[in-house]
């Protein structure tokens, strides 16, 4: 398949993230509804790898030698394809991830695109990366916040989540200076430092730790937290269109149509007029009872040294000396990290393996469509859930998205701002702004 310029008019804008931006389909070709497109972006003022080239570093090689497919890519979807295909959906259960499929653009395509979408994006978004256009590849995928296979006269109604890291690290190479690390999650001690750099107008009272419990009500305990302050890690489509959450990027790139998410919600739950909590009790049933986020949490489970070990390890791997150790006097602490400098080689692959693999399930959004059947029998290759308030069974079907590699060079970067998270949080402490669980349930009462 070659996407050529007169296509162009049958894509639009559905979202973007750091790296791809993701269009929607709004034509009539039957191999290309219910997909979405995702195309390479170009930072604004960056060279980039000619067609051709290999995209993993020699250093990456040695990390995934064992993929030659991916090993030998010389673009960018191609590799994000082989590493969900190879690693992540074996993780992850194939049946929960979609590794799509490449398909040809012309550089006329992308640049009618880019000229097409350019008024719809977010303005920051424009200001700091475009469409690469020397791209030839792109990655086709299911629209997974559509029900495949759902008539089109039929509601659909989907949750973006990003669960973020489901576990408290317990490594002995975490300094004691930063032991809160294991009593406090990742993503509570980032929400102060974002309040701080004004990303966010209020800390969250998601806990990852609820999400990841495996028990329902501390499940639905998470899922309402999530709602009353998505921030960009809570969304709801209708019909396959964002109507709830945050587009991400800063205050001001926010997107929140609460009055029609809750019309959207309320048609499909009942025709009798079951409230907004209802939907959010049926998203809660619905992870309790397919167990998806127990593999994840095993995934996510790799990084077995945390980064304040694994960094070390990274420098074994790239034969240079390490500059975490270079800047340490505690002459106990040399001693312990010498021991991680003694691995062997291919012990250090598969640790750095293991930590990059964890970063990608820890940074990935799980996805996951409701929709009923007319006669109210469940779909054959769905799961089904179902509200005790209503007694009402939905069809549900639930998908990884986001499993994209991180680089090997990230590494340092993972460490710096470990470090600037844990330090702001040692020295901010508790402040205001944190809502309490019982203000979230006031908040969706008056919602209701």
């Amino acid at each position: 398949m070659l996407l050529r310029a007169e296509d162009a008019k049958d894509w639009f804008y559905k979202g973007e993230g750091a790296a791809n931006i993701v269009l929607g389909y709004c034509g009539s070709s039957l191999s290309l509804v219910g997909k979405v497109l995702r195309i390479q972006k170009v930072i604004k003022g960056r060279s980039r790898s000619p067609n051709g080239c290999l995209v993993l570093s020699n250093h990456e090689k040695l990390v995934w030698r064992d993929i030659g497919e991916l090993v030998e890519c010389t673009s960018k979807d191609v590799a994000a394809r082989a590493f969900i295909q190879h690693v992540m959906s074996n993780l992850l259960d194939s049946k929960h991830v979609d590794a799509g499929i490449l398909v040809h653009v012309s550089k006329e395509f992308l640049e009618a695109v880019e000229g097409n979408i350019k008024s719809q994006r977010p303005p920051w978004r424009v200001d700091a990366s475009k469409i690469d256009v020397l791209h030839e590849s792109a990655l086709l995928i299911s629209d997974h916040s559509i029900f495949s296979g759902t008539p089109k006269h039929d509601l659909c109604i989907a949750v973006e989540i990003k669960p973020k890291c489901g576990f408290l690290p317990s490594s002995e190479y975490i300094v004691e200076a930063n032991a809160v690390k294991k009593h406090v999650t990742r993503f509570k001690m980032h929400q102060f430092l974002k309040l701080h750099q004004g990303k966010i107008s209020q800390i969250s009272p998601y806990d990852p730790l609820d999400l990841f419990s495996g028990l329902k009500d501390r499940i639905h305990l998470a899922i309402t937290a999530l709602f009353a302050c998505p921030q960009n890690n809570f969304r709801i489509f209708f019909n396959g269109s964002l109507i709830f959450g945050g587009l991400g990027g800063g205050l001001d790139n926010t997107v929140v149509q609460s009055h029609k998410a809750e019309e959207a919600i309320v048609d499909l739950i009942s025709p009798s007029g079951l409230q907004l909590a209802s939907f959010l009790e049926l998203v809660a049933e619905a992870i309790f009872r397919s167990g998806i986020l127990d593999k994840l949490l095993e995934t996510q489970q790799l990084d077995v040294l945390d980064i304040e070990g694994a960094i070390h390890v990274y420098y074994n791997i790239i034969s240079q000396p390490c500059v975490v150790c270079k800047n340490l006097i505690d002459a106990e602490l040399l001693h312990q990290y010498s021991f991680l400098h003694s691995l062997s080689l291919e012990e250090s692959l598969k640790i750095v393996r293991g930590y990059l693999i964890a970063a990608t399930a820890k940074d990935c959004s799980l996805m996951i469509s409701f929709s009923r059947t007319e006669d109210g029998h469940n779909a054959s290759d769905c799961n089904s859930a179902s509200l005790k308030s209503s007694n009402q069974c939905y069809n549900y079907k639930a998908c990884f998205i986001d499993l994209d590699l991180k680089p090997l060079e990230k590494m340092v970067h993972y460490y710096k701002l470990d470090q600037k998270i844990v330090d702001f949080y040692k020295t901010s402490g508790e402040t205001e702004g944190k809502p309490s669980i019982l203000e979230v349930e006031a908040h969706l009462e008056k919602k209701n």
